[in-house]
């Protein structure tokens, strides 16, 4: 058995953990909306038509805010679809997904399922198909407390308050031929500041998050960010990171590595940003929204024949249904490491997506919800990060992968609440063959005793929460976990993650 051996200290502080990186990403794409959260009928549907089990596993997921509603969908949206009597909403074509929506549930049915959940609206604007006068209408209804037509409308249909949005997304991907209205940097970059300029003048209290790139492998990655955040940098609060991954032509070791992509993903958007910044002798700093990450199969809907025919374009057809697998959630949890890794500038992030659709959580119509593998590593975490997050010193053996050279076995993060007194630490053994024994030097947080610890492993690393097996695979406390003189020891499982919670 190999051994690596980590250091824990409140003072390698990395920066405090925000909230918001515990985000979720809803969006009208496949079954996520109908026959996911809102299915009437349903044995569990409330009064609205909501699922009560998805409401309690969204709950037990631990969102901390959810952006709505898109994605590529955003991009042909028309909010005022979204409101009014139900019955007389229009049904739409929607490009990005070759479906038809039927906007039975909108933005008054999304919000009131946000408080069922106890989450808050994180609101996409449609600057692909749109512009800014669309934009400040939406901002308008939906935030503005004076009276006016567009709050008398809301008022109307039922909300007297507003809905208080505190963070706008200024499009979607952008940077994507794939989207409808996609621009250049140059040309996009121009109307994301007049849009945050517009919206200032009626709040400058926000929060306004411009789109970077959506994904490091795009031709214009860095170059997009530059001049992007040229014409809006005093204008914008955040900018947008999205990637997903999956392995490669079978290649495990690299997929294992994924979270050295997402590294150096936000090393170069942060210098970039920072760049842009120097150059016009500003002490703002541009920090992160990784508003869309994941562990998604494209590669799987790549080869999808799509439905050419709008006549005959579905209402919430099956796509991007993802079923995860054990090492699946170990990216997962090592992609969380990761993003509190980079405490200190990512201040927000949104799992993409959170039921049916590349999800944590799945539904059977008429049947159960069950989590998948990918649910332990994101609501564990939510629960146990408080406070600070923290560098640890790592001296582990390594391993040769195809992408990215020579890597860790071990990837940790460490979290301290100094108010409270409790810390955290969380690993992934990358191997796919050893165990690995870990001593984490803990002096330093005075830690008396392990509150409980959590490892997700299995012995057959492709076994899969089902529909027909929906408890296959869950987590178990590590019984090798204990305190020894100051250290922490335990033993780590091949291609697993685990948690481990100290007073």
């Amino acid at each position: 058995m190999s051994h690596a051996y980590l250091t824990v200290d409140p003072r390698f502080a990395i920066g405090p953990i925000r909230r918001n990186i515990f985000g979720g990403f809803v969006e009208h794409l496949g079954r996520h909306i109908y026959s996911g959260i809102f299915e009437p009928g349903h044995p569990t549907a409330d009064a609205e038509g909501f699922r009560q089990d998805v409401i309690d596993l969204v709950r037990e997921l631990g969102v901390e805010t959810i952006r709505y509603p898109g994605g590529n969908f955003v991009s042909g949206f028309r909010w005022e679809d979204s409101v009014g009597p139900v019955d007389e909403r229009p049904r739409r074509l929607d490009l990005a997904w070759h479906s038809t929506e039927t906007n039975e549930v909108g933005l008054h049915e999304f919000a009131s399922w946000l408080e069922k959940v106890d989450s808050e609206l994180m609101m996409a604007i449609n600057l692909g198909t749109r512009g800014v006068l669309e934009a400040l209408d939406l901002f308008e209804y939906t935030n503005v407390s004076a009276q006016t037509a567009l709050t008398d409308q809301r008022a109307a249909n039922g909300r007297q308050d507003p809905f208080g949005v505190k963070m706008w997304c200024l499009g979607n991907e952008m940077d994507g031929p794939w989207q409808l209205g996609h621009r250049s940097a140059d040309d996009y970059g121009k109307i994301a500041s007049q849009t945050a300029k517009a919206l200032r003048q009626v709040d400058n209290g926000v929060t306004l998050v411009v789109c970077g790139s959506s994904g490091a492998d795009m031709p214009t990655f860095g170059e997009w960010e530059r001049v992007v955040l040229q014409h809006s940098y005093d204008d914008v609060d955040l900018i947008s990171c999205h990637a997903y991954y999956e392995p490669k032509s079978g290649d495990l070791d690299s997929f294992l590595a994924s979270g050295v992509d997402m590294d150096g993903f936000i090393d170069t958007v942060v210098k970039t940003a920072d760049h842009v910044g120097a150059v016009r002798g500003s002490s703002k700093k541009i920090d992160i929204s990784f508003d869309e990450w994941n562990v998604w199969y494209q590669s799987r809907f790549e080869n999808e024949e799509r439905i050419q025919d709008p006549e005959a374009w579905p209402i919430a057809p099956r796509l991007l249904e993802d079923i995860y697998s054990v090492i699946d959630a170990v990216v997962f949890g090592d992609l969380m490491i990761t993003l509190l890794r980079h405490a200190d500038r990512v201040a927000s992030a949104s799992l993409a997506q959170l039921v049916n659709v590349i999800a944590p959580i799945m539904t059977e119509p008429g049947g159960i919800a069950w989590r998948q593998t990918t649910f332990f590593p994101f609501s564990i975490t939510s629960r146990l990060a408080r406070g600070t997050a923290l560098e640890v010193k790592v001296d582990a053996p390594t391993y040769e992968t195809k992408r990215f050279g020579t890597v860790s076995l071990i990837d940790t993060v460490a979290t301290h609440d100094a108010e409270t007194g409790e810390s955290a630490v969380f690993l992934v053994n990358r191997s796919q063959t050893e165990s690995i024994e870990v001593t984490v030097d803990t002096t330093a947080l005075g830690a008396t005793e392990i509150r409980e610890s959590h490892t997700l492993a299995d012995n057959d690393i492709h076994a899969k929460n089902t529909l027909e097996d929906p408890e296959r695979v869950t987590t178990h406390e590590n019984v090798s976990a204990r305190l020894e003189d100051g250290a922490l020891k335990v033993t780590l499982p091949p291609v697993s993650w685990t948690a481990i919670a100290l007073s």
